[in-house]
């Protein structure tokens, strides 16, 4: 379908409008997750680095590990196969740590991803509807439902497995806060830019073939990595945008601007600048097609007053959503500054759980419910 829906768009921007059918398939659940789990066994054993395993429950609990199994953290079989031959005993502390993450993920979920999904769904739903710069704020928007989707699912992944014994990696660190694409890779969706790494990247000859075979292959790498989403063309197009500026990166990271410009404010620009090339490459991803795309991109920062009669008309809502984003992102600075989490957990007692009840009174208050409002998480369709 990949190459007749590209086909057919192609000579749409032509103007020539092509009627094909294409085949109506139904994948398995999670089928790129335990794929990628799947192959990351069977590759390690091909390099000795694991024997196989001669337990066949064991082995397919790894590969259906039902925490993960439909969204990630894509787990290697070295780290995770071997914990199910342990034996577990209840513990108390990781309990508890596991439910704190479970909690953190319905926060990020249920109060953000899921408002930021109403407003990021009228306007990129209806692309003939809107112009102007209301696509810069539905941009933001999504670029905030699929971090706080995506990661929340993880952390509820994480802190449920947590919860009876098991350790899963960490998928997520702050990447809003990176300074450059290349520390945008290494910061989101870990478990997959790893697997690309080591699985893809240095089997072709990583950096060690030169400058131009270096090149090459992390090009290839991100347009594997977007057809990895989805078999169309606005994912090979978002991967190719990562790729061509991690690229640049490397090519321009000889020359430095940290002599005329402070250190701090080269940081702020920095941050705000790959935040902003995340945003554009959004655009491509969330997109229902190309030529959508490119309308966007064309009038978002054209003016029309006219655009913004749905936030008016929503504008209590969007004023929470705001106030909750602006929450979201003190929570994140400071614990990537301060380490904020371990002053919390060694808080008293009576403190720690006045918080829990207070993000108790949250959810009920600000929690999005009602079967025409709960949208399942975004990455169940990769």
């Amino acid at each position: 379908n990949f190459f007749i829906e590209s086909f057919v768009e192609a000579f749409s921007l032509f103007g020539k409008d092509m009627q094909i059918n294409t085949l109506k398939i139904i994948l398995p659940v999670g089928i790129s997750f335990y794929t990628f789990q799947t192959l990351s066994y069977t590759i390690d054993i091909y390099r000795n680095k694991i024997k196989p395993t001669n337990d066949i429950i064991a082995f397919f609990s790894f590969v259906a590990f039902f925490p993960q199994l439909v969204a990630g953290p894509i787990e290697r079989a070295s780290h995770l196969l071997p914990q199910f031959n342990k034996l577990y005993k209840f513990d108390y502390e990781e309990f508890k740590s596991g439910m704190r993450l479970v909690l953190l993920g319905l926060f990020k979920k249920m109060i953000i991803a899921d408002r930021a999904g109403f407003f990021v769904n009228e306007f990129y739903n209806n692309t003939s509807t809107y112009e102007g710069h209301v696509y810069v704020i539905a941009t933001f928007l999504f670029a905030i439902q699929i971090y706080c989707d995506f990661s929340g699912y993880s952390d509820i992944a994480i802190g449920i497995a947590r919860t009876i014994g098991f350790n899963l990696n960490l998928n997520f660190s702050t990447p809003y806060f990176s300074k450059s694409i290349t520390e945008f890779w290494r910061r989101w969706h870990m478990s997959l830019s790893t697997w690309f790494r080591d699985y893809l990247y240095i089997p072709l000859g990583g950096n060690k073939l030169g400058v131009s075979r270096t090149k090459l292959n992390l090009m290839i790498v991100f347009v594997v990595s977007g057809l990895w989403h989805g078999a169309a063309l606005n994912f090979l197009i978002w991967g190719f945008i990562h790729g061509s500026i991690i690229i640049m990166e490397k090519t321009l990271s000889k020359y430095s601007i940290n002599t005329f410009i402070p250190k701090p404010l080269n940081h702020i620009f920095s941050t705000l600048f790959t935040f902003s090339m995340v945003c554009l490459a959004w655009v491509f991803f969330r997109a229902s097609t190309f030529g959508e795309s490119m309308y966007i991109i064309k009038n978002m920062f054209s003016y029309n007053t006219d655009s913004f009669t749905f936030l008016e008309n929503n504008s209590s809502e969007f004023s929470i959503l705001v106030i909750f984003i602006f929450i979201l992102f003190l929570m994140e600075f400071f614990h990537n500054k301060l380490h904020a989490i371990h002053y919390f957990l060694n808080a008293y007692f009576p403190l720690r759980w006045s918080w829990y009840l207070l993000i108790a009174v949250v959810f009920l208050i600000f929690g999005i419910y009602g079967d025409n409002q709960v949208k399942e998480f975004i990455y169940f369709q990769f």
